[in-house]
């Protein structure tokens, strides 16, 4: 398994060889900020592209085909297009915030984009609380999208962005509870730790039923904290016509539209990274051979591979339930969702304590 950290230090030693520390850190930080922006932009074209093709398949369609081969470049003309429509100021509204409030949202998912492991030593944002922390900066989303409700001056916007504030905080728990689940079996909350220590075995079998259950849970939770199918609700297009960016035009509703894709990958790297393994190959215990050839693949295609895969199961939902009404969505998550969640953990932590698992 190639350790990306012998590139990092031979980077950071050749810089240091001809200039000071302080601007050779510098040189460093900008080169990584332009490497996740990049990548950010990448994921979001990818991410756009198979929901058209995906969605296309489910409904026995063929999708974008016109623009570039097998509507390759139908993306990047949707983004040009976008960056050429004009931005429309909207009368009596909160000139600041309204302005603001996509930029708090694209903050807050480029913040939890960089916290995710893509190989060994890969790891842009790796904190001994990293899960924390990456929590904590996905919760500013929400924040914008608040304030972008409220500060458009129109009720159909307030009335998806309170939607909107209503189910992410609230599902938000469901997500925590099932991170915490698997914080209780691997003892850390450092993302390259938890990878680490699926070396022998991803914690989707080790954890037992707990672990699967998590998982569950949180696919189901991950889906309402993106406000995708079928808890698109604060989007309902028949009732609140865009919800809380219905004001928003040009390059502005451009930023919610590609941050809602990018978390949606935000969601199933965190689900590949702490139940499938991350950037760890798969191992069988006693097929020595097999597991050699494994170890073969790079870390970020294994990491790539399992996050498309939750992706798809993701979208798999979306294309194949009705949209739930407001009271299902919160009823689902307060009186199934937290107490499952909540007696799964105290079942984790009899496995932990008795030494259960694998």
């Amino acid at each position: 398994m190639f350790d990306f950290s012998i590139v990092t230090s031979w980077v950071h030693e050749l810089l240091t060889s001809f200039m000071p520390l302080g601007l050779a850190i510098f040189i460093e930080c900008v080169i990584v900020g332009l490497c996740i922006l990049l990548m950010y932009v990448v994921v979001a074209i990818l991410m756009i592209f198979m929901e058209r093709k995906v969605c296309a398949a489910f409904q026995c369609r063929l999708g974008p085909m016109r623009v570039g081969p097998w509507g390759t470049l139908q993306v990047f003309a949707d983004v040009f297009k976008m960056l050429t429509k004009e931005i429309i100021t909207i009368r009596r509204s909160d000139k600041f915030l309204y302005n603001l409030a996509p930029y708090i949202v694209i903050l807050a998912s480029v913040l939890a984009f960089s916290c995710l492991p893509f190989n060994k030593g890969m790891e842009i944002l790796d904190f001994n609380v990293g899960v924390f922390f990456m929590m904590a900066a996905s919760s500013i989303g929400i924040v914008g999208i608040l304030l972008a409700g409220w500060s458009s001056n129109n009720k159909y916007s307030l009335i998806g962005a309170m939607r909107s504030g209503a189910q992410m905080i609230s599902y938000e728990l469901s997500i925590g509870l099932s991170i915490l689940t698997i914080i209780v079996l691997t003892d850390t909350m450092q993302f390259s730790e938890i990878v680490a220590r699926q070396a022998d075995g991803w914690f989707i079998f080790k954890g037992h039923i707990p672990a699967m259950i998590a998982f569950v849970i949180y696919l189901i939770a991950g889906n309402a904290e993106v406000n995708r199918g079928p808890f698109d609700l604060p989007e309902a297009e028949s009732e609140l016509t865009a919800g809380y960016h219905t004001e928003y035009s040009g390059m502005h509703f451009g930023l919610f539209y590609v941050a809602e894709f990018v978390n949606l990958f935000i969601i199933a790297g965190v689900a590949s990274t702490i139940f499938l393994g991350g950037w760890m190959p798969l191992h069988i215990s006693g097929w020595e051979g097999f597991n050699t050839v494994m170890d073969y693949i790079p870390g970020f295609v294994w990491f790539f591979g399992k996050t498309l895969f939750v992706i798809w199961l993701l979208m798999w939902i979306k294309w194949t339930f009705p949209r739930l009404r407001v009271d299902q969505i919160l009823t689902l998550e307060w009186k199934y969702l937290v107490p499952i969640g909540l007696v799964n953990l105290l079942l984790m932590v009899v496995i932990v304590v008795f030494k259960l698992h694998f």
